[in-house]
């Protein structure tokens, strides 16, 4: 009985409070205020009071559509809980970040652009396979982050991007490889601590409403791929509410009347996710010193993690961006340090759109130009980050995982009084740096360009019309990039390897190397080539060569055709000789042609099994395979 009369004294002071502001601010609201809990009173109360009341305009009378009224006001409490400081921060912010946007105001006016400090590497030398040893050490450290918010629609591929085949030689997926590379690094990481290692590697997925259960099958399908399911957490991001007009009014669903549209965040979420969860503060505590994200779809990011991370322990920097060298004007933001007249001061990514006229505006009359090197003094930005633990807890903790946002409406005109549809507020992970203070040590790491960036984003009509030149980052080159990383990565460990051959697919015209891919547990640092191949061996053009197996040494081996080999992890295999063979071939495919793929036709083309030398060692112990 005392719990029922608690109640209709929460329903009372609910109705008290709404009905100063209700009478005259939404007479529609009040007459249904008795079908909502105290919670839900209290979440209308705040709308109102947030200048919400049209979304009450249009209600019947208590006792039509109650469920979706309740509904409406459950939706709020989910956008409310999953925003940091909740939909009344959301709505604030909204209406500062438009009202700057209708007045032009340019988010970097009063700042100087300037280059900032990082380490430039150049792979393969000492001081490569230096930061290499010392990061693989850090990676039993480490927390890996993957974002994979995304479908692959933009590539012309309706399924989940980490699901996408990374390579069409072996069809190992981005997820499968990402995994077997943590692993792999992980096992590397406890033999260089003589076996003391106290945990598994923690991997985080960051998915959406759209990716979430389609990694989860992908995952539990296929064993998780090799982890413990244990190290695998899924964090799904929420959307945000979409906003109708420049007061920041909550935009209706067009379809549902008692619904408020929504769109994607953005992956900045991610910060906030890690934050609410209680991930870093679980990782800290247990002496994980470093937080490692990462894109869906960048097959070759973890050629440059291992030294990169090496990067981070050895300079000691708080935030660490992986970059790659970007040509002037390139689709691609720079790296850019920024300091304020009043003293403020920060290293972050600046839109390549918005950086040639920063620099123009502030004394550099050429803007955004190569220098002596061939290349824009200012790094690529590529998304892939290296966070200090500490320090990141810290900063987190005064924002309650809140990222700075922007706000892009598309107005109707120039007046900017009306929007062509609606808009929201957005945020980026690489973001983050903007709300530190000036002491924080925020650094970047330039690797070569062939090396660790060939991400799958554009389909094949995009992708055809970037200007010649300019990377495609389509499936085609994503694909072809590998081969050729692969393939020059051999040559600086002393591998004769051909020079590649150009062809054009899906109007796209790419070097097509040697078709060279391996394992991790082959090797997942420069070290381990140089390791395993010696002698004097050679690759043509045409050749494809798998290495599967851990222990396989290739010694004087002329490979003219295909060879796939593959052993246990007891097996160690000597492989030299002659291998000749007519090989695999790569054909062209129509990618209008329905009856093939998807994951086919955005590529352009595929690839002829013809003939292949295929091994494969099942039993421990020293074998040789000398054809």
């Amino acid at each position: 009985m005392a719990s029922s009369t608690a109640d209709a004294t929460n329903d009372k002071l609910a109705n008290v409070q709404i009905n100063e502001l209700s009478i005259s601010a939404s007479p529609n609201l009040q007459k249904n205020l008795s079908i909502f809990s105290p919670d839900q009173a209290e979440l209308a109360k705040m709308l109102l009071v947030r200048g919400q009341s049209h979304l009450f305009e249009d209600w019947p009378d208590a006792g039509v559509d109650d469920d979706e009224k309740k509904a409406l006001l459950d939706q709020v409490a989910l956008l409310n809980s999953s925003y940091p400081g909740g939909l009344a921060s959301y709505i604030k912010t909204a209406r500062e970040l438009l009202a700057d946007s209708k007045a032009g105001k340019n988010p970097f006016d009063g700042f100087i652009p300037s280059v900032p400090s990082g380490e430039v590497l150049t792979f393969g030398d000492d001081n490569f396979i230096k930061y290499e040893e010392a990061g693989v050490r850090q990676v039993q450290n480490a927390a890996f982050v993957l974002v994979a918010g995304g479908l692959g629609e933009r590539l012309g591929y309706n399924g989940i991007k980490v699901a996408l085949p990374m390579e069409t030689t072996t069809g190992t997926c981005f997820l499968q490889h990402y995994i077997e590379s943590i692993l792999c690094l992980s096992e590397a990481s406890c033999r260089q601590a003589q076996g003391q290692c106290q945990r598994d590697v923690p991997f985080v997925i960051m998915t959406s409403d759209d990716t979430h259960a389609r990694t989860l099958q992908l995952l539990e399908s296929n064993a998780y791929f090799g982890m413990k399911s244990t190290q695998v957490k899924l964090l799904k991001q929420e959307k945000v509410a979409c906003l109708a007009d420049n007061d920041a009014r909550l935009a209706i669903d067009p379809k549902n009347k008692y619904r408020i549209q929504t769109k994607p965040h953005g992956h900045g979420d991610v910060h906030s996710l890690l934050y609410s969860s209680g991930l870093l503060r679980e990782w800290k505590d247990a002496g994980l010193r470093w937080v490692v994200f990462f894109q869906d779809t960048n097959g070759l990011l973890f050629k440059a993690i291992p030294a990169a991370l090496g990067v981070s322990a050895t300079k000691e920097y708080h935030v660490n961006s992986l970059s790659v060298p970007r040509k002037a004007k390139e689709a691609i933001g720079g790296i850019t340090r920024l300091t304020h007249a009043d003293g403020r001061e920060m290293v972050i990514n600046v839109e390549y759109n918005q950086l040639d006229p920063l620099l123009r505006a502030t004394g550099h009359p050429d803007g955004d130009a190569n220098c002596e090197t061939g290349y824009s003094p200012y790094p690529g930005n590529i998304n892939q980050l290296i966070l200090e633990v500490g320090p990141y807890i810290d900063e987190l903790s005064k924002t309650g995982g809140a990222i700075k946002e922007f706000v892009n409406p598309k107005y109707k005109d120039s007046t900017k009084t009306a929007f062509k549809s609606s808009t929201r507020l957005e945020c980026m992970m690489q973001d983050y740096p903007k709300t530190l203070p000036p002491s924080a040590r925020v650094g970047f790491t330039v690797t070569d360009p062939w090396l660790a960036y060939a991400p799958v984003k554009n389909n094949p009509d995009d992708a055809s019309k970037v200007p010649k030149g300019n990377p495609y980052h389509s499936a085609t080159s994503g694909e072809t990039s590998i081969y050729r990383s692969n393939s020059m990565i051999l040559r600086k460990a002393g591998v004769k390897v051909d020079d590649p051959v150009s062809q054009v697919f899906n109007g796209q015209e790419v070097e097509v190397w040697s078709r060279v891919v391996w394992k991790p547990k082959w090797a997942v640092t420069f070290a381990d080539v140089k390791r395993k191949v010696s002698g004097s061996s050679s690759i043509s053009q045409k050749s494809t060569l798998v290495v599967k197996g851990r222990n396989i040494l290739i010694e004087d081996l002329s490979l003219d055709g295909t060879l796939v080999i593959d052993s246990v992890d007891d097996a160690e295999v000597k492989v030299g000789g002659s291998v000749q063979n007519n090989g695999w071939k790569i054909e062209s495919v129509d990618k209008d042609d329905t009856a093939l793929p998807e994951e086919v036709r955005i590529r352009g083309f595929k690839i002829n099994k013809v003939e292949q030398l295929e091994k494969s060692y099942n039993e421990p112990g020293k074998h040789s395979l000398k054809p």
